[in-house]
């Protein structure tokens, strides 16, 4: 557990190893991923860290591992009410530093190519575009995805090399 100002970070739950009053918190989880089926085809291999306020759960990000150099950050979100004050950049320097922590060589991190914000986000904090995931947004959910009026297809993936 850390202290990051008023709120506390911590470890949720990692894979199927959570206790049994632990709920995983879909609510965060999908401000980030569009379904629940899109969630649960990666969190129970994840590890989760959850920033809290109080009894709050106010941000979240999921670890996922891909190989011994790789791990990725599945999703990460901050409730709207928090947003804009440096939490989301806050985890993810918490994600690179357990990155770093484990070994890893590289922390990747996936987005749809029409979020600029996100983007913005993501190479500000040291991320770099590597590759793109044609029709993604298409072929990984059963109803097409819109977000500002454009709809989803492409993922941009951005990689951040550690070592």
């Amino acid at each position: 557990m850390a202290r990051i100002g008023h709120f506390t970070l911590s470890r949720y739950f990692s894979g199927w190893n959570f206790l049994e009053d632990e709920k995983i918190p879909y609510n965060l989880l999908l401000l980030a991923d569009e379904t629940i089926e899109a969630i649960e085809k990666y969190i129970f291999n994840s590890e989760l860290f959850v920033v809290e306020q109080g009894d709050e759960v106010i941000a979240i990000y999921a670890l996922y591992v891909l190989n011994k150099d790789e791990i990725e950050i599945k999703n990460i979100a901050v409730i709207e009410a928090h947003q804009g004050q440096g939490i989301g950049r806050l985890l993810l320097q918490d994600a690179t530093n357990k990155a770093r922590e484990r070994g890893f060589k590289a922390l990747l991190i996936g987005t749809p190519d029409s979020a600029i914000k996100q983007l913005r986000i993501y190479q500000k904090a040291g991320f770099e575009m590597f590759g793109v995931k044609k029709r993604f947004f298409i072929e990984n959910y059963p109803e097409p995805i819109f977000e500002n009026g454009v709809q989803l297809e492409d993922m941009v993936m951005l990689r951040k090399l550690l070592q």
